[in-house]
């Protein structure tokens, strides 16, 4: 760059290499590593420079080297932005009424094991962008309205549990099988209309409390 055919001299520009760096203004920050410490930039009487050569040439040549330096810092700054951007996804652009699927990654259910459940849940209805990378999405369904009350359908007994001596059932309700974190536990006496599924549980599950199972 500005050392000597020789490439002996290098390290007498080592100062203002320093100088040129601490002087620029970074992205992260917005201002020089000289401007975050002390609140100012530095000046060039800051730095010791030989007196051999003419001023009028040293002046000039310090401030190339500095436009350089410069210039370095920042094509390597798009380097770095370029190589960052390549491991960054676009994000997807989706409109309300847009059909998706929602990972289950953070979504906590009541299954035993996360590792068997399902991966993607859904699919769920936009219904707005909130952010960059942020939707608002209709995981609730619509009830069946009967003599205008909600009413909702058991697809299936999951599982069951004793608490306190009494029997709760695991149930799937219809319409929302892709759907592992709407499913609820439900006392006995909630599906005494549904003798037909706790039936179908018992019988592929024999070996779990039933209803007919003495209880201490």
């Amino acid at each position: 760059m500005y050392v000597s055919y020789h490439q002996d001299d290098w390290y007498t520009w080592l100062p203002l290499a320093e100088f040129a760096y601490n002087n620029a203004e970074h992205s992260s920050t917005k201002q020089s590593p000289f401007f975050t410490i002390y609140g100012r930039n530095p000046s060039f009487d800051s730095i010791h420079i030989s007196q051999d050569s003419p001023a009028g040439k040293l002046s000039t040549k310090l401030q190339s080297v500095q436009q350089v330096v410069k210039e370095e810092l920042e094509s390597a700054i798009r380097r770095f932005k370029k190589y960052a951007d390549r491991n960054r996804a676009i994000p997807p652009d989706f409109q309300p009424g847009d059909k998706v699927w929602l990972a289950s990654k953070n979504i906590k259910t009541t299954r035993p094991t996360k590792k068997l459940s399902e991966r993607w849940l859904g699919p769920f209805e936009v219904l707005k962008k909130i952010g960059s990378h942020a939707y608002h999405l209709s995981c609730l369904r619509n009830g069946i309205l009967v003599e205008e009350q909600e009413e909702w359908e058991v697809a299936q007994v999951l599982d069951l549990k004793l608490k306190r001596g009494k029997l709760w059932y695991l149930v799937e309700w219809k319409g929302f099988s892709e759907d592992p974190e709407r499913t609820t536990w439900e006392a006995a006496s909630n599906l005494t209309s549904l003798p037909d599924l706790v039936k179908d549980f018992h019988s592929f599950y024999p070996n779990k409390p039933g209803p007919n199972t003495s209880r201490a």
